[in-house]
């Protein structure tokens, strides 16, 4: 298969089949009768890019997808938001790269969330950065340290910093109205970062993510180990912020203002970036090992990280490192985990890393392989240090990960304390989005790689859209849900992602101020732990997790799509000192 070249995306589509599910089969003609729906016309299609009712444009869609009847003009119940509307984007400094920003304990560094200029696929935008940058400044500094960070807010928007994976003082966990006020334009807030674990975290907004995080705030927190030997040997590091961005031939499709759009499946973007980057290159030597830390920013989507005849070791995840290296042909990353993998460039030439997924069109029943490029390594044929080009064929084990785990071992298999289930609720949502998105739920895909429904996962918005979290105990929902726990205590909890609901999706679940490990899938055992914030539970899949009770305060545990937390996928638990 040929992979497309950059800001292009290359599709390739096997004859028309349909899905299955047990041993019915599902044709395209069960859709296009249920609705009576024909492939889009041109004329049908000229609506794209065009100004639509309230100012919005409609997003793009395949060529392929139908259009539904009587929802030609239809438009979200939400209004459009773009920052800086009507503004000259010159007046706005443009972003510069993200600076590295070593800093040591007790040192302070002062944060300016403001507004920016940025080209992207060709398009300026007015968007926001952290000090002007984009990513934001990736902060590096040594585990156990105290570091204090001033955050002054710049932009309409009340704002917040949450440092995403940190088992930090609760105070300074950023969540608004739990932890402390959202700061408002021309505030600041000061925040003391803790640093317990050594590893990759992130740092973003925890108002309107869907907004704020998509146009460009967030940045990447390197914590080191004292250990010198802490990862294997590798001849240098990469750190790769991977995202999307949702464009059509005039720039950034406006996003709700009220409340999110895409409130059923999340915003995918159809524009690829790399460190705020889409044509992102790098240069190798021949048998050079790479240590890449990457992280997923993007609103929704998981990405399927393949590096093109170059062998990948898996080495670390969100809270340290696994019990042992493993091979592995490609990265799953859901939106908010992280990943540290050492990849050996063998071959002189380039290297494609893209995102290698199965499609999906649910119209024409179809599955599909797409490539999107991600970047391109230049490997030249000059020899790297052989000595570490050969050090990489060994897959060591991590002794202090196996042995801090094998305190927790005597819990794995005891019954759940707490029982969760996904699902979802609509209400007032256009009638052919209802009857289109029953008969799409005859096949349900464990994961949703693409955006499959455009228009109506556009038209779905957060007022209209209830993502759920239920105990199946007590039947509570979202922030109905009342936990309450001790430090110290050890807590095991199966989420169900229930295939039953009116949209099927899978979650990526982060847990705020902890670690746990995930122990099974569906009953399956895994073999090989790793202490995690954020695990993706697809649907019709038992995720079970051992959570490590260790930091007070009122935490929150919510889904990590970012529409699908702004419709109520959320609630708090508290642990008790």
């Amino acid at each position: 298969m040929h992979r497309a070249p950059f800001r292009a995306r290359r599709r390739e589509v096997p004859p028309s089949r349909g899905f299955t599910r047990g041993t019915r089969s599902w044709s395209v003609a069960l859709l296009s009768v249920a609705l009576s729906v024909a492939p889009a016309t041109a004329q049908e299609h000229a609506v794209h890019g065009m100004t639509m009712p309230g100012g919005w444009r409609m997003v793009p869609m395949d060529p392929n997808m139908p259009m539904l009847p009587g929802l030609e003009s239809a438009v979200p119940v939400v209004g459009p938001f773009m920052p800086g509307t009507g503004m000259d984007p010159t007046i706005f400094p443009e972003a510069q790269p993200s600076a590295v920003v070593p800093m040591a304990n007790g040192d302070t560094l002062h944060i300016a969330v403001s507004m920016v200029r940025r080209t992207i696929d060709g398009h300026e935008m007015i968007m926001y950065g952290y000090n002007g940058q984009y990513p934001g400044p990736l902060i590096k500094t040594a585990k156990d340290a105290t570091i204090i960070v001033e955050v002054t807010n710049d932009i309409q928007m009340p704002t917040t910093i949450h440092w995403h994976g940190v088992r930090i003082d609760n105070r300074f966990d950023g969540v608004p109205d739990v932890t402390q006020a959202a700061i408002r334009q021309g505030e600041s807030f000061t925040y003391e970062v803790h640093v317990p674990d050594a590893g990759m975290f992130w740092y973003h907004p925890h108002v309107r993510e869907d907004v704020q995080q998509d146009l460009g705030l967030f940045g990447n927190l390197l914590v080191t180990s004292p250990d010198p030997d802490y990862y294997g040997p590798a001849h240098r590091e990469e750190v790769f912020v991977l995202d999307d961005m949702l464009m059509d031939e005039q720039g950034a499709i406006p996003w709700g203002d009220q409340a999110p759009t895409h409130a059923l499946m999340g915003r995918f973007g159809n524009v690829m970036m790399v460190n705020g980057q889409t044509d992102y290159r790098l240069s190798a030597q021949r048998g050079e090992v790479v240590r890449f830390f990457l992280t997923n920013v993007a609103n929704t989507r998981t990405f399927n990280v393949v590096f093109e005849h170059a062998r990948v070791k898996l080495v670390a995840s969100d809270v340290g490192r696994f019990e042992r290296e493993q091979w592995v042909p490609s990265v799953v990353i859901a939106p908010a985990e992280r990943y540290v993998v050492d990849v050996r460039f063998g071959e002189p030439g380039e290297v494609a890393i893209t995102n290698t997924i199965q499609a999906i069109n649910h119209f024409r029943g179809e599955f599909y392989p797409w490539v999107d490029t991600l970047a391109v390594v230049t490997v030249s044929e000059e020899l790297a240090d052989p000595e570490v080009s050969n050090a990489f064929e060994t897959l060591r084990v991590h002794s202090e990960v196996v042995a801090d785990i094998n305190a927790f071992r005597s819990e794995f298999e005891r019954v759940p304390d707490h029982e969760l289930e996904t699902t979802v609720r609509v209400q007032d949502l256009p009638q052919p989005i209802v009857l289109a998105m029953e008969a799409d739920t005859l096949y349900v895909p464990p994961m949703e790689w693409n955006d499959a429904m455009p228009m109506m996962n556009w038209l779905s918005s957060a007022e209209q859209v209830t993502w759920i979290l239920r105990d199946t105990k007590t039947g509570a929902e979202n922030g109905e849900i009342n936990w309450r726990f001790k430090v110290g205590d050890v807590v095991k909890i199966a989420i169900h992602n229930t295939p039953e609901s009116f949209h099927p999706m899978h979650h990526p679940i982060h847990i705020h101020g902890q670690r746990f490990l995930v122990l099974s899938m569906d009953g399956v055992r895994r073999e090989n732990l790793v202490w995690k914030d954020t695990a993706v539970v697809p649907v019709g899949s038992t995720m079970e997790v051992l959570v490590e009770m260790s930091n007070p305060g009122e935490w929150m545990l919510h889904c990590h799509i970012a529409e699908h937390l702004h419709a109520g996928m959320m609630f708090s638990f508290v642990v008790e000192d």
